[in-house]
């Protein structure tokens, strides 16, 4: 080595000299204590915080979009719906495969029946035009009833199955 690069070489300090202390470690006995919240408690802050968090709205979403209240609207209007033959409402049960709403406020809802032969395949799609029709803000409402793909109880909600005791 050269005189220069000696010069730049500073030694490291020695385990004695000043050396910063550690700070102190936390430990779980040192955390404070808090009073213990009966199980009735507990369980009415988790259905304060669950039903908090079921109620917020998406922020920035226009009406007609998925999660906008035109949409949102035309969606619990179908939901008071129910099929004559079943006990639970058409689009719990399936039947709804898609809901769009226009910028114009047109709502076009795609479904199905359960089957071919259903006896109210000439009454339902009616229906909800109407009861879609009837909703404010809502400027025309067309049904188009498709077959493809076919409607099967793999299509229901889980609160549908729950209903009819499949789950």
């Amino acid at each position: 080595m050269t005189q220069n690069e000696e010069k730049d070489f500073v030694a490291a300090p020695s385990p004695t000299e000043n050396v910063a202390e550690k700070p102190p470690r936390a430990r779980v006995s040192d955390a404070p204590i808090l009073e213990e919240e009966t199980a009735g408690e507990k369980l009415e802050r988790k259905r304060d915080y669950l039903e908090g968090f079921l109620q917020k709205k998406p922020e920035g979403v226009a009406p007609g979009e998925p999660g906008g209240e035109l949409h949102q609207s035309v969606i619990d209007a179908l939901k008071d719906i129910y099929d004559p033959e079943i006990p639970v409402n058409i689009y719990d049960l399936g039947l709804i495969y898609n809901v769009e709403v226009a910028e114009d406020a047109d709502v076009k809802v795609t479904m199905t029946l359960t089957t071919p032969h259903c006896p109210v395949a000439e009454t339902m799609p009616n229906e909800i035009e109407m009861r879609v029709m009837g909703l404010p803000g809502v400027r025309d409402a067309e049904v188009v009833v498709t077959w493809d793909p076919p409607w099967d109880p793999s299509k229901m909600s889980d609160e549908a199955r729950l209903e009819l005791g499949m789950l």
